[in-house]
């Protein structure tokens, strides 16, 4: 560890001004000596430090999404090219050039932080060897070895003997509780920063290995640090727990107000989005309405929790614009087609269907109907028609019928219509 933060040195002069004006902040509040002046000073150290990050988080969250999209097509090549190796690179760089998709973009953060890290790391462990280092002079060290944080001393480690750690003013007893208290936190907040993106913020719909990447990433980070904590000053211990209680704050807002699409994090946003847009009558803010106009976008390939947002404000009687505003429509009710589009058809009442009759209604229905008229029978004529001096004519007489089938009388053994000639040979 000595030996990478060696590396780092030529920024450990910027680092150490840094601590040293936060010092004298809050020196003059909790006195120079005092454990609270020089742990705030790391804490604010590590605020600063994230802050400018903030762009290079955005990044990474874009790159994230961005892998998480390409990783069916990325399967593709690799069973396409699955013996071909170099072509299976050149298919995978020219995905990322089309896409515009950088994997190593979501290893930003990590990579950017990292030089403070050592460089903080080399400035504790000088303070712990009593050297000056940077802008901290010797008044400046002395002050700084005097400092405790809950008994411990912030150059102090785990792994420090007892003649090391009563030199700097504290008992080997109250350093590894301490800091045994710090790695396991340290560990903790790793894992529910990585467990929560995993759980909330995955698209449950694409099962990739990136998914099986991301869980082996979940056991393996909070142990490596816990190995790798042992080994490092508090004051670097809380330098650490810091930037992770930061990232999984960030991160929680992020799943909030901008969750990956098809995750739960998105269903329950939408949720959340449908309540307040119906209360308010339309969206509010920058954010509300991007998220609106990328749902509007998509037409057919929406997920299920969109579609339910889109059809959730129609039937409030409001409409979603490609602008990404939400306005009331009393004129027209939009309705989801079935393959996802919106189509908008006016308000009218929708038909009544008839009620479907059983068997035996249907039955007595056509037994009570009247019976058909035959050529036979002459038809009736309006009696408007005839003269009032001229007297009716008499009904023809209809041929005799059965009650029950309205069929005429056929002889015995005799076959309806037309009859052959019997054969000769039966005369």
């Amino acid at each position: 560890m000595d030996t990478i933060a060696s590396l780092f040195s030529f920024i450990t002069w910027p680092v150490s001004w840094v601590i040293v004006q936060f010092h004298t902040v809050y020196g003059a509040i909790f006195g120079p000596d005092t454990g609270w002046a020089w742990g705030l000073s790391i804490v604010s150290l590590v605020i600063l430090i994230r802050i400018c990050l903030i762009p290079l988080f955005v990044k990474q969250i874009k790159a994230t999404r961005g892998m998480q999209t390409l990783q069916p097509e990325m399967k593709k090549i690799q069973e396409r090219y699955k013996n071909d190796k170099q072509r299976q690179s050149e298919e995978m760089m020219k995905l990322y050039k089309e896409t515009g998709t950088n994997p190593l973009s979501s290893c930003l953060p990590i990579l950017a932080q990292s030089p403070f890290f050592f460089a903080l790391y080399h400035v504790l462990n000088a303070i712990a060897s009593g050297d000056t280092i940077g802008v901290i002079n010797k008044s400046l060290l002395e002050s700084a070895q005097k400092a405790h944080i809950v008994g411990a001393p912030l150059a102090a480690k785990f792994t420090d003997g007892s003649s090391k750690v009563e030199a700097l003013g504290a008992s080997l007893t109250d350093v590894r509780v301490v800091t045994a208290i710090m790695i396991v936190l340290m560990s903790a907040s790793q894992f529910f920063t990585q467990r929560q993106l995993m759980t909330k913020n995955v698209d449950t719909s694409v099962k990739t290995p990136f998914m099986q990447q991301q869980k082996m990433l979940m056991y393996v980070f909070p142990v490596m640090f816990a190995v790798f904590g042992i080994n490092f000053p508090v004051g670097v211990l809380v330098y650490w727990l810091t930037t992770n209680v930061w990232t999984m704050g960030q991160q929680m807002y992020v799943i909030r107000n901008n969750p990956t699409p098809g995750s739960k994090a998105q269903a329950s946003y939408l949720e959340r989005l449908h309540k307040s847009v119906t209360e308010s009558g339309g969206t509010r803010g920058r954010g509300q309405k991007a998220i609106v106009k990328a749902i509007v976008a998509k037409g057919r390939d929406r997920n299920e929790a969109e579609r339910k947002f889109i059809n959730g404000l129609n039937k409030a009687g409001m409409a979603a614009q490609t602008d990404g505003n939400v306005v009331k429509n009393d004129a027209a009710v939009a309705e989801q087609s079935a393959d996802g589009s919106t189509v908008t058809t006016t308000a009218t009442p929708k038909r009544q269907q008839p009620k479907r009759q059983s068997k035996s209604q249907r039955q007595s229905k056509t037994a009570g109907e009247a019976e058909p008229k035959t050529s036979l029978t002459k038809p009736d004529e309006p009696q408007d028609d005839k003269p009032d001096n001229q007297p009716a004519a008499p009904a023809a007489k209809k041929p005799a019928q059965k009650s029950g089938g309205g069929r005429s009388k056929a002889q015995s053994g005799q076959r309806k219509g037309p009859q052959r000639p019997k054969s000769p040979s039966k005369k």
